[in-house]
């Protein structure tokens, strides 16, 4: 029997009964035998014949973890084949649960070419479809265009657009993309026919635990326990994903969620929905399906790019951040800047350290370093690093130096007061710091050794506000400043010409009272 099949311009399947008892051996050994081996054509790949289970000759373990999804076949789920004397790991798929499209082969068994030594097909011949070309719109943006989008927004945007010129009737898609920040989990965008356009959410951590993520699509999919396609028009189960029913009662017919990979492993999604009575055809999921790698790098080039400016910010601040993404990142890049310059230690931690149990004091240190980094941008600063219990910030004077001293001051005030209200446990005073500010021309940039590079600040100011902070500690005084922070109008007490530690000269000192 020689199975035709006529050429075709968009993505498909075709199953077709095979005559006559078709076998499948590895090795020597008979895996299948069957006179009622079926075998599906799909769109540039190649045919797979599907025997019935029960005509399996050999055991087939339980489902191992491994699973894989088509739009229009379900999820296949794969189980490892039982040889005499081995084991072939994650051999053998089925779809136990298939969408229309593949009604035909559920209850069938495939082998994957690792374990399909040779097929004896008897009088069928396999005849490979005529592929033709998947093109139009919506492939030729993603060659042309799509690369040069700025943002996710508008990529999201423009992926609606060219999939309606394509023909595919969407009414509804959304893309999960998991982000690498300390208090963001991703980023969901969501377009909806008849809305302004795409809308963003970036949910915190907790999503997790919320009942409304646990219960849906979403975490179905990224947990990689393969895509769902489903068609509303009839009943929805009970017991299946509750946005289902909100969405038929929008007047969606047909809905389905799949994986989008990036390179790490991590799974992210893309959901579609459509109103059209007819619900979206097999051309319509397999177009998407095609390109659903090209699309995943796309959101992970924008996902990288943002992930990057966040571990960035992270770690070295906002301002450095963004001078290493615009290409300072190697040594000795930089600028001579006049800033402001605050050191900020945290005073009795040794004290602390030894009274409170290790998670309280841990959680006593981020709620230092959280206070005193809020009170420092709030007033136009930036921390440039935690050094054990102390913070370093910089405050850029730019065209106004008098402004940025005065910043420096205001923050350390803020954070006096701000520390005053933290109680350590009722048997411990209340959070105290020292702080010395200087000001003065420093390197803005990167020292280190070849490979390990430090964005930071480097200059006598740098080292006088620090020594500062430690003379304030052994005279019982919360500020210390350097003669050039003040203004005329500075309530100050003369601390007089202070010889400070690894300083060549006494630097004329203040010490500020701070309103507490």
């Amino acid at each position: 029997m020689n199975i035709q099949v006529k050429p075709r311009t968009g993505y498909g399947i075709l199953v077709e009964q095979l005559d006559g008892p078709v076998a499948a051996y590895h090795g020597d050994t008979l895996l299948a035998q069957s006179s009622r081996a079926k075998v599906m054509y799909e769109t540039r790949l190649p045919p797979v014949v599907y025997f019935p289970r029960e005509d399996l000759k050999v055991d087939i373990d339980q489902h191992c973890s491994k699973t894989t999804f088509c739009p229009f076949k379900g999820t296949a789920h794969y189980r490892d084949l039982i040889l005499p004397g081995k084991e072939l790991c994650s051999a053998v798929w089925s779809y136990d649960e298939t969408l229309p499209e593949a009604r035909q082969i559920m209850g069938h068994i495939g082998f994957v070419p690792e374990a399909l030594g040779r097929l004896e097909l008897g009088d069928n011949r396999l005849q490979a479809p005529d592929y033709g070309n998947i093109s139009g719109p919506l492939v030729d943006w993603l060659l042309r265009e799509a690369a040069f989008l700025p943002s996710p927004v508008e990529f999201t945007e423009a992926l609606v657009r060219k999939l309606h010129e394509q023909g595919v009737p969407v009414s509804r898609l959304t893309i999960l993309a998991w982000a690498l920040h300390p208090r963001i989990a991703g980023h969901h965008y969501l377009w909806e026919k008849g809305g302004s356009g795409v809308e963003t959410f970036s949910p915190s951590y907790e999503i997790h635990e919320k009942p409304e993520f646990k219960n849906s699509p979403l975490r179905h999919v990224s947990k990689g326990l393969g895509g769902l396609r489903y068609r509303l028009t009839g009943e929805v189960p009970s017991e299946d994903f509750p946005i289902l029913k909100d969405l038929r009662e929008k007047g969606m017919t047909d809905y389905v969620a799949m994986p989008l990979p990036f390179s790490d492993g991590r799974i992210n999604v893309l959901t579609a929905a459509s109103d059209s009575a007819e619900g979206f055809s097999t051309a319509d999921l397999g177009l998407i399906f095609e390109c659903s790698a090209v699309i995943a790098r796309y959101y992970e080039v924008f996902m990288q790019r943002e992930n990057a400016q966040a571990v960035l910010e992270t770690y070295v601040g906002k301002r450095s951040g963004a001078r290493v993404l615009g290409g300072d990142i190697r040594r000795g890049d930089g600028d001579e800047i006049d800033a402001a310059i605050m050191f900020c230690d945290l005073r009795g931690s040794t004290l602390l350290e030894e009274t409170l149990p290790r998670e309280k004091y841990i959680h006593l240190l981020n709620e230092f370093f959280e206070t005193t980094s809020d009170k420092v941008h709030e007033n136009g600063g930036e921390v440039l690093k935690f050094i054990g219990d102390a913070v370093l910030a910089v405050f850029p004077a730019g065209a106004n130096p008098a402004e940025a001293r005065a910043q420096a001051l205001a923050a350390a005030r803020a954070i006096v007061a701000a520390l005053a209200e933290i109680e350590p446990c009722p048997n411990l005073p209340n959070l105290e710091c020292a702080i010395g500010i200087a000001s003065g021309s420093v390197l803005y940039g990167n020292i280190g050794s070849q490979e390990r590079l430090d964005f930071t600040v480097i200059g006598q100011a740098a080292n006088i506000a620090a020594r500062l902070g430690d003379y304030g500690k052994t005279v019982g005084h919360r500020i210390v400043v350097s003669r050039d922070i003040l203004t005329e109008t500075e309530d100050a007490k003369p601390l007089g010409q202070v010889k400070l530690h690894n300083v060549s000269m006494p630097v004329e000192s203040f010490a500020i009272a701070a309103d507490t």
